[in-house]
């Protein structure tokens, strides 16, 4: 697939619901391959990603402005639709992570408003259509058994998880990014599965960020991710490279079974 272009040919790349020119440094592409690749939603919740959620009031206009909701759920659909794996790295705080001694801005900001809060491990107790609850259109594709539910990240990266571990067990070493906060959870994410050997590709208006007077989360995210990730697809991108991927799989397998019987 080609990158689109604008009038003047100048390669462009998503950026919210839209597009903007590109900067002329190497984008190197990740070319997908069978039985590698899965798709990793960090924090597909409530208290991002609906309006009743503790953050909408700084969340919600990037939310709603990039269809991040929508475009979610259609990674969600093309992965079940084509045997992609899914994989979610989830956010939760028990009563004992609200001890801690020290904490950093946004880690303050969560546990004063509650974000995520659980009642324990184990209880899950007022946890239906609760803050930390997946959205309700999520619960088809999360919880058909198939997904991987990985254990919560407790910051921002899947260093306190068990995310690589569950992506190195099943042979996966490439990853589609999307998911809540573009410059938190999205970000760290990437960076430690890069650390961590990973190809990494983030679809950009799959996700969204907090925008605040003199602040805008998204718009330090997408520069990071066109900085350090392999690639930065939108949502339609990313369904397109997808579908010729698993129809070439495809195509490979019926070859391979016409001619070895």
């Amino acid at each position: 697939m080609q990158e689109k272009t604008t009038h003047a040919d100048q390669p462009t790349l998503v950026y919210g619901s839209g597009r903007k020119p590109d900067a002329a440094i190497p984008r190197p592409g990740m070319k997908l391959r069978p039985g590698r690749v899965a798709i990793v939603v960090t924090d597909p919740q409530n208290d991002f990603l609906s309006p009743e959620g503790v953050t909408w009031s700084v969340v919600g206009k990037n939310v709603t402005d990039n269809n991040t909701v929508e475009n979610i759920g259609q990674l969600f659909a093309k992965a079940k639709e084509l045997s992609i794996p899914v994989f979610v790295s989830p956010h939760y705080y028990y009563p004992h992570d609200h001890k801690w001694a020290f904490e950093g801005a946004l880690e303050r900001l969560m546990h004063d408003i509650k974000m995520f809060d659980r009642p324990g491990p184990l209880d899950t107790t007022a946890f239906d259509g609760s803050g930390a609850d997946w959205l309700e259109q999520y619960k088809p594709f999360i919880d058909d058994g198939q997904t991987i539910v990985c254990s919560p990240h407790k910051v921002f990266g899947p260093e306190s998880n068990d995310l690589v571990l569950q992506l190195r067990k099943r042979g996966i070493d490439q990853v589609i990014l999307a998911g809540m906060s573009a410059n938190l959870c999205v970000e760290s994410h990437l960076r430690e599965l890069q650390e961590q050997g990973f190809e990494v590709a983030v679809v950009g208006d799959a996700t969204a960020a907090a925008q605040v007077p003199g602040y805008d989360g998204y718009a330090a995210a997408i520069t990071n991710f066109r900085f350090l990730a392999s690639d930065l697809w939108s949502t339609e991108e990313a369904v397109e490279r997808i579908s010729e991927f698993r129809e070439s799989d495809f195509s490979n397998e019926l070859f391979v079974s016409v001619s070895n019987p």
